[in-house]
């Protein structure tokens, strides 16, 4: 159930956008978002463009200008269905990479060139050829969160949702699984596969802690912790579930009424909390400083100058697909 996937086909109107996400965010505040979410809206329809936003995106792109929202595989998957000219990926540049992988002949726009990831920028594709060498033999799985250069050197990738069962279905008992580090173990827990891992994180979950998990469970009797698998296993080990942010919507879900933490990005509560006004949700509020670059002002701008466009060698394209649509279809 990928209930957070939501294509929107036609553009409501700004009093009915602002009904959506009027309970976060005051009249001054949408004043001052009005005037870019009618222009994009504008220009999506000028451009046939449509907007890819990830479930880290603030409330203000997420529910008024996207025209798909989801995790990292669900946009993989939708970005293979999109029939429009253009793709903004309201996210990182590694997703951005592969909805050009996957859409070769569109154009796809990242609106800010700076929106990296520390998980991407922690390994390149000779340091997967090294690994290929010190351990020969070995499969390698790679997340989503990296580039195309790493993708292009590896097996098969991965996300958050499917990782225990690519790791599965590859039927062997040690794997390479990079970049990041927590993941991986957090993954060789589940499946009992033996892992050899990268000292990639990402820094927005490698910053929680037990002492914190804890802490906010004593200040909040009954609380239901779901904890990104980004997160350090002695973490994972304090939640009541973990699962991709695809996992903890289908989660918040079955909730209405509980109070609730989301160890993950902080703008992914204030998403799930308009859709589900009867849970109560505890905020440690961790924000990703890359996904933040994303702003209505920078997706406006983007869809006026035609740009950051998004190219990938051909060489390194073919290669990197592959391993996508490996992940895809398995």
């Amino acid at each position: 159930m990928n209930h957070i996937l939501k294509p929107r086909l036609e553009a409501p109107s700004l009093d009915a956008l602002y009904d959506r996400v009027s309970a976060l965010i005051p009249p001054m505040e949408w004043g001052a978002f009005a005037d870019d979410i009618a222009a994009i809206q504008r220009l999506k329809a000028e451009k046939n463009a449509v907007i890819l936003a990830h479930n880290y995106q603030t409330p203000e792109i997420f529910h008024c200008v996207a025209d798909v929202t989801g995790d990292s595989l669900a946009l993989a998957r939708e970005a293979q269905n999109v029939e429009a000219d253009v793709i903004v990926m309201a996210g990182v540049e590694f997703m951005a990479e592969t909805a050009k992988l996957l859409n070769p002949s569109k154009t796809v726009l990242i609106p800010d060139s700076n929106a990296g990831c520390s998980l991407a920028d922690s390994i390149t594709g000779r340091d997967v050829r090294l690994m290929r060498e010190r351990y020969p033999g070995l499969p390698v799985i790679t997340y989503v969160n990296t580039s195309a250069d790493v993708k292009a050197e590896s097996d098969i990738c991965c996300t958050s949702g499917n990782a225990a069962r690519i790791v599965k279905s590859l039927g062997v008992d040690r794997v390479i699984m990079i970049p990041d580090e927590f993941l991986a173990r957090n993954i060789a827990k589940e499946t009992g596969v033996d892992v050899v891992t990268w000292k990639g994180h990402c820094e927005v979950h490698e910053r929680f802690t037990p002492e914190e998990i804890r802490h906010w469970r004593d200040a909040y009797p009954g609380l239901v912790v779901l904890a990104h698998p980004e997160c350090p296993p002695e973490v994972v080990a304090e939640a009541d579930f973990s699962g991709s942010t695809a996992g903890m919507s289908d989660y918040v879900a079955t909730a209405d009424g509980r109070r609730v933490l989301l160890v993950t990005e902080c703008s992914m509560s204030d998403n799930l909390a308009i859709q589900h006004p009867k849970v109560e949700f505890v905020r440690p509020c961790n924000l990703c400083p890359h996904m933040k670059l994303i702003t209505l002002p920078a997706i406006r701008r983007a869809l006026e100058t035609m740009t950051t466009e998004v190219t990938i060698d051909p060489a390194v394209a073919d290669r990197a697909r592959l391993s996508i649509e490996r992940m895809l279809a398995a």
